[in-house]
């Protein structure tokens, strides 16, 4: 297929982009980086870790976002005293029929929220993120292959850490986007009071189904990326484990490791699904630039020296990108 094809492919099957970003801006005010975010995600096959403060519609935008596919949605509350079990399910016996049964949990669903992921320990979290890795769940000595879209949307709180159990960097490491969200505009909060004192609280309709998502993931893989793309992306990546070949040697005390080749993979997925809900056939630097903080921010290991100067992940990224040459 020449670029043309795919460009006007792209235009057909993208159309749903618009009916589901406006469905969920019936119900979710501003947050636009957000529910585009969560589109990536959702279209790139690529589970979400979203971080901010409490009260910032993060459990509304994942609960809105299954009803507009109109998919499986469980919520699980992530606490101190959480078994495996709760989350994957377990084997009971039944007297009548004197034999076990297997009961599932609520992990065979489409859409997992797990809210505070990080008030859990870490063999709940383990659980969890097997099941994202393989998406397949073993109870006892049965195998259930999950349903697709299969897509885990972690929520964790940044300020409160007393009682949490934070997220070794190998499992973060297992989100292919972290969002961290901020507070909304005054225009924004002003529009937020008037929809909750209302009389009835909007809804997002059904507008598509799981199996138009199963597509579309298929069509975001057809979108062309040039080998110069590539280049850059494995460029960015590099320049995160090793920054004095770019010219960045002020950051190699800064830096403890870089990204990983998962860095490089979901970078290039993401700059796709991104290139597709802008409606375009074709992967261009801006696209990657767009997603690289949010694939990025994760996957780079601070020092303490960082930390003692106040630098952040997101300053990292921004010296990288300016750095790098672009193509």
């Amino acid at each position: 297929m020449d670029i043309k094809e795919i460009n006007e492919k792209i235009q057909r099957e993208s159309a749903f982009v618009d009916l589901l970003s406006m469905e969920l801006g019936k119900v979710i005010v501003g947050q636009k980086y957000m529910t585009e975010r969560l589109l990536i995600g959702m279209l790139s096959n690529g589970h979400v870790l979203l971080e901010g403060v409490p009260g910032l519609a993060k459990t509304l935008a994942i609960k809105s976002l299954a009803s507009a596919v109109h998919a499986k949605f469980n919520r699980i509350q992530f606490t101190p005293d959480l078994l495996p079990a709760d989350l994957l399910g377990t084997m009971i016996y039944s007297q009548k029929r004197e034999e076990f049964t297997v009961r599932k949990g609520p992990i065979f669903s489409n859409f997992i929220l797990a809210d505070e992921i990080n008030r859990a320990p870490a063999k709940v979290q383990s659980a969890l993120l097997e099941a994202m890795q393989e998406k397949q769940v073993t109870i006892g000595d049965t195998t259930f292959k999950l349903e697709e879209p299969f897509l885990v949307l972690a929520t964790q709180n940044p300020i409160e850490q007393e009682g949490t159990y934070p997220l070794p960097e190998a499992q973060v490491d297992r989100f292919m986007l972290k969002i961290v969200i901020g507070y909304p505009s005054k225009e924004e909060e002003k529009m937020i009071i008037r929809q909750n004192i209302a009389a009835e609280f909007p809804k997002a309709n059904a507008v598509i189904s799981p199996e138009d998502i199963v597509n579309a993931r298929q069509v975001v893989r057809e979108v062309y990326m040039d080998e110069k793309i590539e280049r850059y992306i494995v460029d960015i990546v590099f320049a995160s484990r090793n920054p004095s070949e770019y010219k960045l040697s002020k950051l190699a005390q800064l830096i403890s490791y870089g990204g990983s080749p998962r860095a490089s993979i979901n970078l290039a997925l993401a700059s796709k699904a991104y290139a597709f809900i802008k409606r375009r056939g074709y992967v261009i630097p801006e696209d990657v630039r767009a997603v690289c903080a949010d694939v990025m921010r994760h996957r780079i290991g601070l020092t303490y020296e960082a930390e003692a100067e106040n630098v952040t992940a997101e300053n990292i990224i921004s010296e990288i990108l300016n750095a790098v040459e672009v193509p």
